[in-house]
């Protein structure tokens, strides 16, 4: 088990209630029936981490635009690097791909799980 912030526990529990649009679809649509079994809105570390698969250890970043701001995207790759240390491969996908091209979303983390070789 990782360890994680127990005060990122209620708000965990608030962002799993009002998950964005973007993220129910892929919850609902994909994720949740998923065979290898995801989690979402996780406290990882001083994190909460959209959705996260501990058998494959990946973690699935879902960014809207406000992540494509210099101070964001700095934020992000700090996050990102952290997580990593945690021994996590950080997936991130754009709400627009959610938006465009979900069956090539769902394709591409079904591809990185089964490269993990589960």
């Amino acid at each position: 088990m990782k360890k994680y912030n127990k005060a990122n526990i209620p708000l965990a529990k608030e962002l799993r209630k009002n998950m964005t649009p973007w993220e129910r679809k892929l919850w609902y649509e994909f994720l949740r029936s998923y065979p290898v079994r995801f989690q979402r809105q996780k406290a990882l570390g001083n994190y909460i981490a959209d959705f996260y698969c501990a058998k494959a250890g990946i973690v699935v970043e879902l960014d809207g635009s406000e992540h494509y701001t210099e101070k964001q995207s700095e934020q992000d790759k700090i996050r990102t690097k952290d997580l990593e240390q945690m021994k996590l491969k950080v997936v991130r996908i754009s709400n627009l791909d959610i938006d465009r091209n979900f069956s090539g979303v769902c394709e591409y983390i079904d591809e990185i799980i089964k490269k993990g070789s589960l």
